[in-house]
């Protein structure tokens, strides 16, 4: 029993996977929606028409057997008022008709013969070959016997004799004033004749079925495949491949639909290829800027230093002051050329990584040194929550560092003076650091644009930390270096918090991150900024 069960478990499971196969290939499949539609609607169609053509053979066959029946019947009685009627010795007489009236179907014996003596209601009556009075039924003789004289009547029944069995029939009467008279057609050729027909139709219709669901499978072909080469096309040219076009062959709805595609796909490449060169001049623009800033901001820092060294011996404050004022924004300026600078690195692939084995709390550590002097002077704590264990990783130092540095400086910016948690965790597979901050957090639509180049949430918002808008993309494009993901998440009003993920083995794939995106208690209003390396 037990076996039995599970062999049943099993071809339930195997059926249900067949199902879902079947199923997740019609929903991707025009052309076998198609096909399936016409099995399913030619099936009905065919259902319909085959029940309706045997009704009516059946009928029509059925009426010719009656009538055939009626003018035996007609004969029979005809040979009853001439041989029985105002007969003394009808009963003796009754074999000898119903021999009579046997004789007339032939040796094939195409009917029974049954008579009864109405007068006499103690005997049942005489037939012939063994058929027994039982054929014919009671609701057809009741008919006839409240019916007038020189009636008949007809039903359907079964024809039950002594020996042998029984059988579909047709059971025709009719009654003289004496005598009532009964043929009993036997109906096995016409069953024979109705089941090979049906058998026929049966056969003809999945053919046809089948030849309709072969010709909507060739004529949706014909229409399918230029779609899908146009979907292969589209796939390729996603994929940068620029150069791809659609055969054009004709001049129907398809070949116009290729046509429009190449035209587009070669107005795509043109633009792209505009893009891309105006793109490589701005690269290369920003590239050379910077590096030729790099001499003459030298010398002017060699001489701001200068200035700042001897600042308290001007007899001008003024001067002092600008000498302060102008020792910061070169700091500043230094800050943005360098963050340009390693832009045009990445934008030029070549960026590199110097990974080491590392622990990653070690890392938190010194950055969160880094920022306590201006979280402080901002009114914020940051609290870490690192675990007992190590979280060592593959990782580049000076790079991850950045990271946690822009992180960091972007929590305290933006934290309001509320604290900030700095989260680690690592798993068999990664590590994570969350920043999470309590402050103006994230509008909808703005975790998208949260690492994009000079991007800020207000630009008229005044900066007191001298940030160049090119912190979290930096920080981006190192997380992607580790092929790791930088995250965001950002309620308005509610904080935001950002999430590094990055795996424990340089090089290795990241398939999940050991912490959540979304704060615990965050709610179900967050709004989600999955910007995620290589999407």
């Amino acid at each position: 029993m037990q076996r039995v069960r599970r062999a049943a478990r099993r071809v339930l499971a195997w059926l249900r996977r067949l199902l879902r196969a079947l199923y997740a290939r019609q929903r991707r499949s025009i052309q076998l929606r198609v096909v399936t539609s016409t099995l399913f609607i030619s099936a009905i169609v065919v259902a319909i028409l085959g029940v309706f053509l045997t009704q009516q053979m059946t009928n029509a066959l059925m009426d010719s057997k009656v009538k055939a029946a009626g003018v035996q019947l007609d004969e029979g009685l005809s040979t009853v008022r001439g041989q029985l009627t105002n007969q003394p010795d009808a009963g003796g007489r009754l074999n000898n008709v119903i021999n009579t009236l046997k004789e007339r179907s032939g040796p094939s014996g195409l009917y029974e013969v049954y008579i009864r003596d109405t007068r006499d209601s103690s005997f049942d009556g005489y037939s012939s070959n063994e058929l027994r009075a039982e054929s014919v039924p009671q609701r057809l003789r009741d008919e006839l016997r409240r019916a007038p004289a020189d009636s008949t009547a007809y039903t359907f029944g079964r024809l039950t004799y002594n020996g042998r069995p029984s059988e579909p029939g047709l059971i025709v009467g009719g009654k003289t004033p004496q005598f009532e008279l009964y043929y009993l057609f036997p109906l096995t050729q016409e069953q024979h004749t109705l089941t090979i027909v049906s058998q026929s139709l049966v056969g003809v219709g999945i053919v046809l079925v089948l030849l309709l669901a072969a010709i909507a499978s060739l004529v949706t072909r014909q229409v399918v495949i230029p779609v899908r080469l146009a979907a292969q096309g589209a796939q390729r040219l996603a994929a940068g491949r620029l150069e791809e076009r659609m055969r054009v062959r004709g001049e129907d709805d398809l070949a116009r639909l290729a046509r429009s595609f190449n035209d587009m796909a070669a107005n795509l490449q043109e633009k792209i290829g505009e893009l891309e060169d105006l793109s490589q001049v701005q690269r290369q623009f920003v590239s050379d800027v910077s590096h030729e800033l790099r001499t003459p901001l030298t010398t002017i820092r060699i001489a701001a230093d200068m200035l700042y060294e001897h600042r308290e011996h001007f007899g001008d404050p003024a001067v002092g002051r600008s000498a302060e004022l102008l020792q910061s924004q070169l700091e500043r300026f230094e800050s943005l050329l360098a963050d340009l600078l390693e832009i045009s690195r990445h934008d030029a692939g070549a960026a590199t990584l110097d990974a080491e084995s590392l622990d990653m709390r070690d890392l938190v550590l010194r950055a969160v040194g880094d920022i306590q002097g201006l979280a402080e002077r901002k009114g914020s704590k940051v609290q870490l929550q690192l675990p007992g264990e190590p979280c060592m990783a593959e990782v580049d130092r000076r790079r991850v560092e950045r990271i946690m540095r822009n992180l960091l400086v972007n929590a305290v910016e933006h934290g309001e003076g509320e604290d900030i948690v700095v989260s680690v965790a690592a798993d068999r597979d990664a590590v994570a650091v969350a920043v999470r901050d309590h402050g103006v957090g994230l509008k909808p639509g703005e975790g998208q644009m949260v690492f994009d180049r000079f991007w800020r949430a207000d630009p008229a918002r005044a900066r007191t930390t001298g940030g160049t808008g090119l912190g979290l993309s930096i920080s981006r494009e190192d997380a992607q270096l580790h092929g790791g993901w930088l995250q965001a998440w950002g309620e308005p009003g509610a904080g935001s918090q950002f999430r590094l993920s990055l795996p424990r083995v340089a090089g290795a794939e990241l398939r999940g991150s050991p912490l959540p995106l979304v704060p615990p208690g965050a709610g179900g209003r967050a709004l989600f900024a999955e910007l995620e390396a290589g999407e």
